[in-house]
């Protein structure tokens, strides 16, 4: 929660372009803002496999250290290269995010995944919200300046730290630290043969990692010299366990269809909220009115919310439509960006965002939602991994040619045309495959009749 109070988030563009940072635009869209995305890249693998080797905590703790830098150099820093370098340490700040999640799940049982992924959502969305909310209410209301709300960010992220201390370490991981999994499936076996109960059928040891070995191991004192050798780390193994949960995961038509949409419409997602205030500082200057930043943000944040708790009760067969309702949703997030870019006029543009969010909020649900029917929470979470590090490599390839000031270096308007057609590109992709699977499925099921 606390981590997510950033009421200073939504003014960020506005904050650079003023006397606190007086950056040019050129210098803040096409030089800072990349940044993030290379870093976010570059990071990203690595920290998926040290926040495993790890054991998540320590990771969490870097993530609240980089925020902070963050933002203390939002406050002092000065200069286009030091801004670049804040970026980066943001981009390490979004990357290590990944390890959040991942404690939560190491630290309690499977039964309760839903549950505890309910109150770490909710959290978060209710932390980001109150900032928003709050950072709206203290421009507009009480006229505090962008310096003081990077102020109350700095603080609310460095409480976030403090708590973290006071986080428990998890004794095992997914990869790495098999070591406790294994004691306790042989602790499990020892009570059982004390009870007089068959050893090898019971459901909680058949579960638990490495049970099958364990059989193996004498139950003497040398079990703990065993245990001991096998805690040594094979990076090799841990890669090779890595790739063949990743084919395994995608060799399904379904999961890789869902997948490629995961991929394609996170970039274009990252690309439009990372500019969008660039947008409407253009459409509207800020220096010149007042802006409403923050409210948008936290109207399309609960508005998303809604939308997502709606989509969790619609009964319908997504194995045969889902392909059909990627690309009519798609062109509606098309039309939104393309309308965001047309017509300047600031609460259309902000109408045209709060619709865009909702819409990938409620299409990213649905995609999680199939992903998480076919595959267990750990190969989930590599999916996800996976999906999303495609998505950052697509956004720098797109960052770089399109926004970059060493490539084509395109204003603001350009780009966002740029995006409309790519996700309406998206859009045309999934209606043809769609089409084609509906095809198919009425042609099986005449076979299956006419049999």
């Amino acid at each position: 929660f606390f981590c997510s109070v950033r009421p200073s988030e939504p003014f960020l563009t506005r904050y650079l372009l003023g006397p606190h940072k007086n950056l040019s635009e050129t210098q803040v869209f096409n030089e800072i803002y990349p940044v993030w995305t290379y870093s976010y890249l570059a990071l990203l693998f690595p920290v998926f496999l040290a926040t495993d080797y790890l054991r998540y905590k320590p990771v969490v703790l870097l993530q609240g250290l980089s925020l902070i830098i963050t933002w203390f150099m939002l406050l002092y820093a000065q200069g286009l290269r030091a801004v670049q370098f804040l970026e980066f340490f943001y981009g390490m700040g979004t990357a290590t995010d990944i390890a959040y999640y991942s404690y939560i799940y190491s630290i309690v049982d499977v039964n309760l995944y839903q549950k505890v992924t309910s109150y770490c959502r909710s959290a978060t969305l209710v932390g980001y919200t109150v900032g928003s909310v709050s950072g709206q209410v203290l421009v507009s209301v009480a006229g505090w300046s962008l310096f003081s709300l990077n102020v109350i960010s700095l603080t609310s992220i460095s409480i976030a730290f403090g708590t973290a201390w006071f986080l428990p370490m998890p004794q095992k991981s997914l990869f790495f630290h098999h070591v406790s999994s294994q004691q306790l499936s042989w602790e499990m076996k020892v009570m059982d043969c004390r009870n007089g109960s068959a050893v090898q059928d019971h459901p909680i040891v058949q579960r638990a990692p490495g049970w099958e070995d364990e059989t193996k191991v004498p139950l003497n004192g040398e079990c703990r010299s065993a245990e001991k050798q096998e805690q040594k780390v094979d990076i090799v193994k841990v890669l090779k366990d890595l790739w063949r949960d990743f084919l395994q995961c995608y060799s399904s038509q379904t999961m890789l269809c869902w997948s490629v949409w995961w991929a394609l419409s996170t970039c274009g997602y990252f690309q439009v909220i990372n500019y969008a205030q660039g947008l409407w500082e253009l459409v509207l200057p800020s220096h010149s009115t007042e802006i409403y930043n923050g409210a948008v943000e936290a109207a399309s944040t609960l508005l998303g919310a809604v939308a997502v708790f709606v989509v969790g009760h619609i009964k319908t067969s997504w194995a045969m439509w889902g392909e059909v309702a990627l690309a009519l949703f798609s062109f509606l997030i098309a039309a939104a960006v393309y309308i965001m870019d047309t017509v300047h006029n600031i609460w259309v543009c902000y109408a045209s965002y709060v619709v865009f969010r909702i819409i990938y909020m409620l299409l990213i649900t649905i995609a999680t939602f199939q992903i998480a029917t076919n595959l267990s929470v750990e190969r989930y979470a590599l999916v996800f991994g996976v999906n999303t590090f495609i998505a950052l490599v697509l956004q720098t390839l797109l960052t770089l040619i399109v926004v970059d000031a060493s490539g084509l270096g395109l204003d603001i308007f350009t780009q966002f045309m740029i995006y409309a057609s790519y996700f309406a590109a998206i859009s045309l992709v999934f209606l043809v495959s769609g089409i084609y699977s509906i095809m198919r499925a009425y042609r099986r099921q005449e076979q299956m009749q006419r049999r």
